[in-house]
């Protein structure tokens, strides 16, 4: 069953339509939504009339109808606007809704993770958040929740296993992990709402955010090291058809935009990332160096050198635990969890760029983007300048 939620008494709902307002139009701007002013809270009346108050009730309903979880989290991650207070009252204001729909569930989970995101220093390791731990950072969410969890919680922490075994972004995307964790969410049906799940799916989503960073800035040093090796031969161009570029593209090049995406991916979200092509990228460097696929299509099998073996034997992007190396992409992973919340990366978008999602679906937490946010010519151009 759901959990009780007190119903709030009309100072606490005025207070919170007066909180979000602000981000429901600034949430309006940008996304072209139709939002008609509301000239007491306009004004900021203080203790305006019990009409007024179910008046501005119905107008933020309004707007969270025409607001997709998508476009919440693409706002909360590239603004500066919403403060803690006001991140603190879009969670509760959506915990406290009567609706419990999939969109609904959608938005609270996101909203759940990012609040504790953003409490959770960077230092903290992932051993140390445990249930007690993000249970207290929600307290003001939850109040003090009986940590006893329901034996079907357990598929969460088997799912968070399995990302953690995983050695490159592929891997995780296409190896149904991120399909698991979708699954739970969805199998937990209105039993979501408990207190204790809530805490448990914060504390996954978090810790899957984390995982899918880590492996993102891993694989970009891959692909750095692997383009100084191929440096090394004297190669000069690879072929990276796969990942959108030319056929004989040139290395200097590729380095100096896997420097900028390192940047990028470190900065707050923005839609149109281009991991697609990163994954695809480490593919086209891997293949250059003779440990990975080999398309159909592409020349024949030589015999690998005496070097190319070895770095065959080593898997490509794999770190040793406890090594400094290791620290670190935690550590950047861990900043980058903090400042990024939750990239839009899914296996289900991997899939060939013809086989498209069901229209009006809701695009899920973790999605691969086509990148059409980013410009192959716009970077030549920039390029040239330089």
């Amino acid at each position: 069953m759901t959990p009780s939620i007190p119903a709030q008494d009309p100072a606490a709902d005025w207070k919170s339509a007066r909180l979000l307002y602000p981000i429901y139009l600034e949430l309006a701007r940008e996304f072209a939504i139709e939002a008609k002013p509301f000239a007491e809270l306009e004004s900021g009346v203080e203790a305006p009339g019990k009409e007024t108050v179910e008046q501005a009730k119905h107008w933020t309903e309004a707007m969270d109808q025409h607001i997709q979880v998508h476009q919440l989290r693409q706002f909360l991650q590239t603004t500066s606007s919403v403060n803690q207070e006001g991140l603190l009252a879009l969670v509760q204001h959506f915990l406290t809704h009567p609706l419990k729909s999939d969109a609904m569930r959608d938005k609270i989970d996101f909203l759940l993770v990012q609040y504790f995101s953003q409490l959770t220093p960077t230092g903290v390791s992932d051993a140390e958040v445990d249930l007690a731990y993000v249970e207290r950072s929600l307290q003001p969410v939850l109040g003090e929740v009986d940590l006893k969890p329901p034996v079907w919680l357990n598929s969460l922490d088997r799912v968070l296993e399995t990302a953690r075994r995983c050695r490159s972004l592929d891997e995780l995307l296409h190896g149904g992990v991120l399909e698991q964790g979708r699954k739970a969410k969805g199998l937990a049906g209105d039993l979501f709402y408990l207190p204790v799940a809530l805490v448990a799916f914060t504390r996954f989503g978090y810790l899957m955010r984390r995982a899918f960073f880590r492996l993102m800035l891993g694989d970009l040093n891959t692909i750095l090291e692997g383009l100084t090796e191929l440096e090394d031969r004297g190669i000069v161009t690879i072929d990276c058809r796969r990942a959108q570029f030319s056929e004989k593209e040139p290395i200097i090049r590729l380095r100096m935009i896997c420097q900028s995406w390192k940047v990028m991916f470190q900065a707050e979200y923005s839609s149109g990332q281009p991991l697609r092509m990163l994954v695809d990228l480490r593919a086209s460097v891997d293949q250059a160096l003779g440990r990975g696929k080999i398309d159909e299509g592409q020349a024949k099998s030589k015999p690998k050198s005496a070097t190319e073996a070895k770095a065959a034997v080593r898997p490509a992007g794999a770190i040793q635990a406890g090594s400094a190396k290791a620290k670190a992409v935690t550590a950047a992973a861990a900043g980058a969890t903090k400042s990024l919340g939750t990239f839009a990366v899914s296996a289900a978008a991997a899939k060939p760029m013809d086989e498209g999602s069901a229209s009006g679906s809701e695009p899920p937490e973790f999605e691969i983007s086509n990148a059409p946010g980013w410009d192959l010519d716009s970077e030549s151009q920039a390029d040239k300048k330089s």
